[in-house]
């Protein structure tokens, strides 16, 4: 039994107010400050109201600007995209980026964009294997030759198809394993909370290269987005997975929270049956038993609603140390609470390949005010350069942002 799977079912047996007082907590609760919410915090569930409150973009007003922390500098490095979402660097450190509104893959050298694959199916995730360009579209997962010092791509094959799965969750991450030579990828379920689904909706489920040996790596991710190894590096040995993932709707403002963590070959994270542990959802009241009481707890939770994409860990030097080993992560912004929330980029520390504290901004200003409809950017994807700066993806603003450190 792992770790995880032991607590999940320590806690499901020991949880009483006895239990809660003791010297035993799940992991991730040695200092409740740690995180903004925690599984002993979280509400009951229809605490508030469902809201419909979705952003309305707007052009960036003239008296708002973009805030980091002191000795940053934030600046607009390319714009005129449509929906820019992933990035990846290729063999010579251009920049390879997926537009999902445009339907183009590009490729950015010396801050100018040309377009690589046209005529795409709303594609996001993009991985390098060996001289292969994998491109994960909502439909499908293809792969092209590609030259990087010719700037071009050979014809794309499908390695796996997805056309039966193209609908709701669509962004889809894939990821290599060069020691193992396996492709994983994630796919969201296909409704909110909805028995009965396909096995592979709301997993991580891993491939051949080619797209045969289809197997399910991890369960239960209700929408599994942003996909990275730590220690950053597909051919280590020692590596392990981390995602973020969207959780549910319909439960109130402050349920149930997304979160951030390592993945369990096997294991189970709750969807649709229970949420952030063993904690059952009211909509499937006696299901599943053995469901709930698998659940594991996830490392780091974000706070609900606010639409976690994409992440790095960071393993430059040009950042202060503080920084060095830890995650960026970019939260995409609320829809669905009273209160809007997300809208920038936070950062978790690691320490010996955990997190040490809870997530705490780095990027803001997106969002004018809680309170407020209008918002003129949204997050997306975080890729660190070659020189230690961080680039962010914007797809409400249509741009790229580039961080550096000066100080």
């Amino acid at each position: 039994m792992t770790i995880k799977s032991f607590f999940s079912l320590f806690i499901l047996l020991m949880l009483s107010p006895f239990s809660m007082a003791n010297e035993f907590d799940v992991p991730f609760l040695e200092d409740h400050s740690r995180y903004p919410v925690n599984w002993q915090e979280l509400p009951e569930p229809y605490h508030t109201e469902s809201a419909n409150n979705p952003p309305r973009l707007i052009a960036q007003p003239e008296q708002a600007s973009l805030s980091v922390p002191e000795g940053f500098v934030v600046e607009e490095y390319l714009s005129d995209f449509m929906r820019p979402r992933f990035m990846l660097l290729g063999p010579d450190n251009e920049i390879l980026l997926s537009d999902m509104g445009a339907g183009i893959v590009y490729v950015i050298r010396d801050k100018k964009a040309l377009p690589l694959i046209t005529d795409l199916s709303r594609p996001y995730g993009l991985a390098l294997y060996k001289d292969w360009l994998y491109v994960a579209e909502a439909s499908s997962v293809k792969r092209y030759k590609y030259s990087s010092k010719q700037g071009s791509v050979g014809k794309g094959e499908e390695v796996i198809p997805l056309h039966r799965y193209a609908t709701i969750h669509i962004t889809r991450s894939i990821l290599f394993d060069e020691t193992a030579r396996k492709l994983y990828l994630t796919v969201g379920s296909g409704s909110n909370v909805d028995l009965g689904e396909a096995p592979i909706r709301a997993a991580v489920s891993r491939y051949n290269p080619d797209g045969t040996g289809f197997e399910l790596f991890a369960t239960g991710i209700r929408n599994p987005v942003g996909l990275q190894w730590y220690p950053h590096a597909n051919n280590s040995e020692s590596k392990v997975l981390w995602v973020t993932a969207h959780e549910r709707d319909g439960l109130g403002d402050d349920l149930v929270p997304d979160y951030f963590t390592s993945v369990e070959e096997g294991g189970f994270y709750g969807w649709p049956y229970a949420y952030i542990g063993p904690h059952e959802d009211p909509r499937h009241p006696g299901v599943a038993p053995d469901k709930v009481r698998q659940t594991l707890y996830p490392d780091v939770l974000l706070g609900s609603h606010v639409g976690s994409l994409d992440f790095t860990f960071y393993t430059g030097t040009q950042f202060p140390k503080k920084y060095q080993g830890g995650a960026f992560l970019a939260l995409h912004g609320s829809w669905n609470r009273s209160k809007r929330t997300g809208y920038k980029i936070v950062f978790v520390p690691f320490k010996k390949g955990q997190p040490v504290s809870g997530p705490e901004d780095f990027l803001t200003g997106w969002m004018l005010a809680e309170d407020k409809a209008e918002v003129w950017g949204r997050p997306v994807a975080v890729l660190q350069m070659p020189d230690g700066s961080l680039l962010i993806s914007d797809d409400g603003a249509g741009k790229l942002w580039r961080v550096s450190y000066t100080k």
